[in-house]
């Protein structure tokens, strides 16, 4: 019955949309149209997939040389709101309802591979080093700046004071937002508790600290005054989230969806707990990034950089792949967490001075990692490599990069 419903409201639809591509093909050579969907259900995807796709476009890379239209959707659920308000000021897009008559109609002709957008080059994965060259292309306006300069003083942060966003993922969000099993992705989680250590050092050092997160399974436990628990305290908006983003001094992150916000602003970010290995964020030269220890269960000891690759477990994106061949994933240590986001702060200062075999460990694990390295699908993973290895991490793990 609700099948027979639904395609008695889409049948009409489907009927208008055919005469509408068939001119959609026959202008192709003239004017063509191209169309996509933006991946709008998850906010990193959200936020990076399309920044990178609006900084291809600056740079030249995958347009068509000829005169062309590029129509976009947005996928329900929105995973933030304002995020989307402020995409459609800078892309056209369309409602939802025409999308699914639209391709229906497009795969009953053939040919049409030419109208597809494909988004970009790899995702939301900066192959090509563009967000280090090209500036943001989202903005406030006037009324938002000065709505989120009242959030901030909602939640603690007098107007000029720096903070910076924490964020550690955990299945919260997800369960929630997409109910289904996504037991899949807890190889990513980390615990909140972890980064206590680092978010207090840095408040001590003048800043606000603002724990983020739409929904999370637990408090942050501080009680430091300029740590702010703002993904539990009930001031959340999804306004917020994108504005504490876009102004924070950096960001503090684990394999969270979130990071994809300050990213597209362009703030300097430490990441920790990357798993896995091989897809380290390396286009970045603001980014201080370390992993989470790989420990062999067979071999009852942990991995070797080396090792994690010359077996093929850099690359394993689902929680089953690391059960079946043994691996326990352990993760950054408070005061690893901690090492990197003061090494975040003093590269962004000015005032980093290496050690004196700094520069060599660093080379040393370059050499090592699979800087060359592609997805199962044939893409480069990794563009020219610009981030930082946390150099602390590197100097306590001298035996790792034999």
């Amino acid at each position: 019955m609700k099948l027979a419903l639904r395609n008695s409201h889409t049948l009409p639809l489907l009927i208008l949309a055919i005469p509408v591509v068939v001119v959609i093909r026959l202008i192709s050579p003239w004017l063509l149209v191209r169309w996509d969907n933006l991946y709008s259900s998850r906010v990193g995807e959200f936020a990076l997939s399309t920044e990178l796709w609006l900084c291809e476009q600056d740079a030249g890379i995958n347009v068509p040389r000829q005169r062309h239209v590029d129509i976009l959707f947005m996928l329900q659920p929105i995973s933030n709101q304002q995020l989307a308000i402020m995409l459609k000021r800078v892309l056209r897009v369309w409602p939802d309802w025409i999308r699914i008559p639209l391709n229906r109609a497009h795969r009953l002709i053939p040919g049409g591979a030419v109208h597809k957008i494909g988004i970009n080059a790899q995702y939301d994965w900066d192959v090509h080093n563009l967000l280090d060259r090209i500036p943001p292309h989202l903005t406030f306006t006037a009324e938002e700046e000065a709505r989120g300069e009242a959030g901030l003083r909602l939640i603690g942060i007098p107007v000029g004071t720096p903070f910076v966003c924490l964020i550690a993922r955990d299945s919260a969000f997800l369960d929630d937002h997409s109910p289904r099993d996504w037991s899949y992705h807890n190889y990513r989680d980390s615990d909140i508790q972890n980064y206590v250590l680092a978010a207090e050092d840095i408040a001590n050092r003048g800043y606000f600290v603002v724990r983020m997160g739409a929904k999370v399974l637990d408090a942050i436990k501080s009680d430091h005054p300029r740590v702010i628990d703002y993904a539990s305290n009930g001031m959340r908006s999804d306004f917020m989230d994108i504005y504490i983003g876009a102004n924070c001094e950096f960001c503090i992150s684990g394999a969270s969806g979130f990071v994809g916000v300050p990213t597209i602003f362009r703030r300097p970010i430490a990441l920790s707990n990357m798993t896995p290995l091989g897809w380290l964020w390396t286009w970045g030269e603001q980014f201080v990034c370390i992993g989470k220890h790989y420990y062999s269960v067979p071999d009852d000891r942990e991995l070797t950089l080396r090792e994690i690759f010359e077996r093929d477990l850099g690359f394993f994106y689902r929680t089953s792949d690391y059960e079946s061949t043994g691996l326990r994933l352990i993760e950054n240590t408070p005061e690893e967490i901690r090492d990197i986001v003061i090494e975040l702060i003093e590269r962004v200062n000015g005032t980093w001075r290496p050690q004196e075999d700094d520069e060599a460990l660093q080379r040393k694990f370059w050499e090592i990692y699979p800087t060359d390295s592609k997805t199962e699908e044939g893409y480069q993973l990794h563009g020219e490599i610009r981030s930082h290895f946390g150099a602390g991490f590197l100097r306590n793990n001298r035996d790792w990069l034999q």
